[in-house]
């Protein structure tokens, strides 16, 4: 199984790059992550919020292949326990086939995104920062698979 992180962002700080490598590369080979970039949509002084929105969720849509279960990230999400994640992902994984990860740009995502997606995860009430959330996904998923195996790392 492959889990991709669909995120609308480039040119993400070195650190950022660290972090993601630092959990991808202890994932094994049959549960990979994938870091999908998506180009941010048009944003300045006379754009319009929802062109860029409607240029990202685009950009999205074509990155999510027609046989993904997708999980859209969101704040209207449900929030998960790292255990809880585990769970998650040995549902995934007898699910078979690939896993979609959408983060959304600055606005969020369109409904028409929001609805491609069979799930709703909320990472926070809080607002993480873009890069953050990267980071943050990829050490939990690799903390779920830990889990999973009975791997110390959680504890």
């Amino acid at each position: 199984m492959k889990l991709r992180l669909i995120a609308v962002g480039q040119k993400m700080p070195t650190w950022v790059e660290q972090g993601i490598s630092e959990y991808t590369r202890r994932m094994p080979a049959d549960c990979t992550v994938e870091i999908v970039e998506i180009a941010p949509g048009h944003r300045g002084k006379n754009a319009s919020k929802e062109k860029a929105m409607q240029q990202e969720a685009e950009a999205l849509k074509k990155a999510v292949k027609p046989s993904d279960h997708v999980v859209a990230l969101a704040v209207e999400g449900k929030a998960w326990s790292t255990e809880q994640l585990s769970e998650q992902l040995t549902q995934w994984r007898m699910q078979g086939g690939d896993v979609a990860l959408l983060v959304g740009g600055p606005d969020g995502m369109t409904n028409e995104v929001m609805a491609l997606a069979s799930q709703r995860w909320s990472l926070s009430n809080l607002t993480l920062p873009h890069p953050l959330v990267r980071v943050l996904v990829a050490e939990q998923l690799y903390r779920a698979w830990t889990i999973l195996q009975g791997h110390p790392y959680h504890k």
